[in-house]
């Protein structure tokens, strides 16, 4: 298979479909998280679930980054924009995302802030270049896919000696996140979120490799198999993973072997440590503050910080009572389970972050009518 087209054939589908029904066990139950945005989205543009026995759930996990950055970078980031006179460059999903007092990064533009989206690092570094009497912040955010284009930036600063460009660096990483869900008391203590393995991520392991997962196969005992982006790499992960699951087993497997190796990209792997290093601890939205999960500049490379440039304070922020975001992210809930999903909230005017980006669970959901259900609920 060498085409896109390919790895999207219904005939193929309906296959994989009837082997994973002939192999699911009707005596159990099946709990299977997706930590890929891209997975989440692809679920519910093919409707993947709809081919699936009733026995398998599929738990939409904090996959997405713009969905994990809590309020208060969103406001930090705004402060930035309104306050601070600066060029904000930040990718377009960031820019509809709620933040305090009914603000978001597009109504701080509206108010006067020169806030600018970009489609990589490297144009917010054309920006600080094409503007020297201007001081430029890169809002910086995203998993171990983003990371490395984040560091190639810093490090071509230095060397271009662009002393008018900084970054707000807000990159986290995908092993604690899934850590700290599998010791979360929902699923350590009280088994209200049933998790019995995991779809392992797409962009994220090109480049960190599948070898950071066999802790989690290891120590709990979690089956993991890391899937490509298209419908049937999903389902034929769904499959592998049935399969360990019915015969005991809890390994890493790696169906995206086109572009996922077990070592990963060394040399993006290698410029990030050079640039980056561990903070102590990270707010994430719906997993509160995770040790170790998340990066900063080094000293090193410090002029180049906007966290230290602009003496940064971060301040954590509630999220919106009624919004369920946070409860989705860890799984506790579905989208259709949120009072305000398709309703007050929606892809148009968006009251929490999983309905922003094309990879949140309600976004995916919303778009392309997964959310059928609600209105069966609404009826009843």
């Amino acid at each position: 298979m060498k085409y896109i087209n390919e790895f999207r054939d219904g005939k193929t589908a309906r296959h994989i479909a009837a082997a994973i029904a002939a192999e699911t066990r009707a005596d159990r139950r099946y709990h299977i998280m997706e930590f890929c945005g891209g997975h989440t989205h692809a679920i519910s543009r093919y409707g993947l679930s709809d081919l699936l026995p009733e026995n398998i759930r599929l738990i939409h996990g904090p996959g997405c980054p713009v969905c994990v950055l809590p309020i208060g970078r969103i406001d930090n980031a705004i402060d930035l924009a309104l306050n601070r006179g600066v060029i904000l460059a930040t990718y377009g999903d960031c820019l509809r995302v709620p933040a305090s007092g009914g603000l978001s990064l597009l109504k701080a533009k509206a108010r006067g802030a020169d806030v600018r989206m970009v489609y990589s690092s490297a144009d917010a570094l054309k920006l600080a270049q094409d503007h020297p009497e201007r001081e430029v912040v890169f809002f910086a955010i995203g998993f171990e896919t983003t990371t490395p284009p984040t560091a190639v930036a810093i490090v071509q600063a230095e060397k271009l000696g662009l002393k008018n460009f900084s970054v707000f660096c807000n990159h986290v990483l995908t092993p604690s996140a899934i850590a700290n869900i599998l010791e979360s008391p929902e699923v350590r203590q009280h088994g209200t979120v049933p998790l019995d393995a995991f779809i392992g991520p797409a962009h994220v392991s090109t480049v960190i490799g599948s070898q950071p997962y066999e802790h989690f196969a290891e120590e709990y005992e979690k089956p993991v198999v890391i899937a490509g982006f298209e419908p049937l790499d999903v389902m034929q992960a769904i499959l592998m993973l049935v399969r360990q699951l019915n015969e005991g087993r809890a390994e890493v497997e790696n169906e995206f072997s086109r572009a996922v190796t077990r070592e990963g990209n060394v040399k993006a792997q290698n410029l990030v440590a050079e640039v980056f290093e561990l903070r102590k601890s990270f707010e994430w939205r719906g997993l509160n503050e995770v040790p170790y999960s998340a990066l900063r500049i080094k000293a090193k490379y410090a002029a180049w910080d906007a966290e230290r440039r602009y003496g940064i304070e971060y301040r954590s922020v509630a999220d919106n009572k009624a919004c369920e975001c946070g409860a989705i992210l860890r799984g506790l809930k579905r989208p259709q389970d949120c009072k305000l999903f398709g309703t007050v909230c929606t892809p148009e005017n968006p009251v929490g972050s999983c309905m922003v980006s094309s990879e949140g669970a309600c976004a995916a959901h919303y778009t392309y009518g997964r959310y059928r259900d609600l209105a069966d609920r609404v009826s009843a």
